[in-house]
């Protein structure tokens, strides 16, 4: 491979219905007066990086038909799925919406020319997957002294979506909170978050071990959505914390019903004499992951007093201005080893992530397997 050039991993989609996952050459980029080149060399697979990377593929057809040096990955999309793709058809898009890595190159702006040799967190918004990534000197964040790209990779989704569910609780004038899939990276983030602000957090798993994750961690209300009783546990929860607002990573299935249904019955027990519209206690969910693809089921058993919608990080952002968002990116910084540390599942390079086996292990998107991808790892 030529000394100029790098490598990134691309998605494509055929209008066959293929999924081609491969690895392309690209000139490495020459930074602008206020822009900086950074060799990345840590880079996670959140769920979000997984729907563009595999989408609705059914992962048990991934085939290789590359080499062991240019791997080439192939796998078959479900014909009822193909509509929704239709305007990515044929285009390679790059993949990684953040990371971390070393400036090796800055333009000649004083800000820029600062970070040379600076390790840097940044999210882009794609192509995160390559060994060489060029992007505004403002738009990174320094990592502290000491700090290793490992450590800094996860700096910007999961904390400031775990930040921003504690803003929007506090600006929408609710006291507590229900969190599901509790044991991820994210959910252990605002178990810590939580904790220090002082804000009742009833966390919802979905095993006996992760319950024991979140319960040494300090977590003090966990409820198992697999347990016999989890509805009365749930219930109780958030009867005792007053909780009135939820974030569900889910989506599909009854598992936001089944919460709000506990606000209710929560909420019953105060609000005396019985009301055929239910009480006048709002309860708000937000769906804001897709862990489970499958419609969502409200069974209508709590009331009139509630509501339902999405929430995502890039519109909240730009919702709360740049000052405020700032003030989060530096709490991040400042606690990036204690409240928003991380933990991987595996590191693997460029290549390795285009193995079947690896591929079809990170696409589970399983709590407390999240992989990281350096693209430098392997590379010749």
């Amino acid at each position: 491979m030529p000394q100029d050039c790098g490598l990134e991993l691309r998605s494509l989609v055929r209008a066959d219905g293929t999924l081609e996952l491969s690895l392309t050459e690209v000139p490495v980029p020459v930074p602008g007066a206020d822009e900086v080149l950074v060799r990345v060399e840590a880079s996670p697979i959140n769920p979000s990086d997984l729907g563009v990377l595999i989408g609705p593929a059914d992962v048990s057809t991934l085939r290789s038909v590359g080499t062991a040096a240019r791997p080439v990955l192939t796998a078959a999309i479900p014909p009822q799925a193909l509509g929704a793709l239709a305007a990515r058809f044929d285009r390679s898009m790059p993949v990684g919406n953040e990371g971390a890595g070393v400036v090796v190159k800055a333009g000649a702006s004083s800000t820029a020319q600062a970070l040379v040799g600076r390790t840097v967190a940044m999210a882009p918004r794609g192509g995160m997957y390559a060994q060489y990534r060029c992007v505004r000197a403002a738009d990174v964040l320094a990592l502290p002294a000491g700090a290793t790209p490992a450590e800094g990779a996860s700096s910007f989704i999961n904390p400031l979506t775990a930040l921003g569910m504690a803003e929007t609780l506090r600006s929408e004038g609710h006291k507590a909170l229900v969190h599901t899939a509790a044991a991820s990276n994210l959910g252990q983030m605002l178990v810590r978050i939580c904790k220090a602000d002082g804000v009742p957090l009833v966390n919802v798993v979905r095993s006996a071990a992760q319950e024991r994750v979140l319960r040494d961690q300090g977590a003090e209300w966990v409820v198992d959505s697999t347990d016999a009783g989890f509805f009365d546990k749930l219930a109780d929860a958030v009867s005792a914390t007053g909780a009135t607002m939820a974030f569900d990573a889910v989506g599909g299935g009854r598992l936001a019903s089944q919460i709000l249904s506990a606000m209710e019955a929560a909420a019953s027990r105060t609000t005396g004499p019985y009301n055929y519209y239910g009480s006048a206690v709002y309860k708000q969910l937000y769906i804001y992951g897709r862990l489970d693809a499958g419609p969502t089921e409200l069974v209508r058993d709590f009331g009139f007093a509630w509501g339902v919608g999405g929430w995502l990080l890039t519109p909240f952002l730009k919702k709360i201005g740049p000052e405020r968002v700032q003030r989060l990116r530096r709490r991040v910084a400042d606690e990036l080893k204690t409240t928003f540390a991380s933990h991987y599942a595996a590191e693997i390079g460029l290549a390795e992530a285009l193995d079947p086996k690896v591929t079809a292990a990170y696409a589970r998107r399983a709590t407390r397997a999240k992989y990281l991808i350096n693209p430098q790892k392997g590379l010749s």
